[in-house]
């Protein structure tokens, strides 16, 4: 901070650091100007530009169950499930069936309907659950808007 100096001393102490004088707010009286590495200002605002224009692009994350998966499992997967849907993302549950499991669709479904019971504050329901290939059953939630 030097307050109020003369353009011409101003470009002699921008020279004498070996660095540029940049005018910061021009339409201010009387106009703010600061010695800086002009390089690096212009690079440090196209960084900015790029880095709010960028967007969050929707991804569909896969989160895989069995019949026989213990509560506590289901549970950490939940809470796995929140996080994915607070950050703006798909879920997919998929629950496996196989072998003799296969005659116990009713459990997959009851797994299901807790999942989409407990997560309905964060997400709805993209797809019900639905068998999908004969073994697999699936559900997609995405996040409330």
């Amino acid at each position: 901070m030097l307050g109020v100096i003369p353009t011409s001393d101003a470009q002699r102490l921008a020279t004498e650091a070996g660095l540029d004088l940049v005018e910061v707010a021009p339409n201010e009286r009387p106009p703010v100007c600061r010695i800086m590495d002009y390089g690096k200002f212009k690079y440090e605002q196209k960084r900015k530009a790029a880095q709010s224009a960028k967007q969050h692009q929707v991804q569909l994350k896969e989160i895989r169950l069995r019949p026989k998966t213990g509560d506590h499992d289901i549970e950490f997967k939940v809470k796995q499930a929140r996080e994915f849907l607070t950050h703006k993302d798909k879920v997919k549950f998929n629950v496996q069936f196989k072998g003799r499991e296969n005659a116990h669709h009713e459990r997959g479904r009851e797994i299901l309907a807790g999942i989409i019971e407990t997560l309905q504050d964060v997400s709805k329901v993209e797809k019900n659950p639905s068998m999908e290939g004969g073994r697999n059953m699936t559900a997609v939630l995405a996040p409330k808007s």
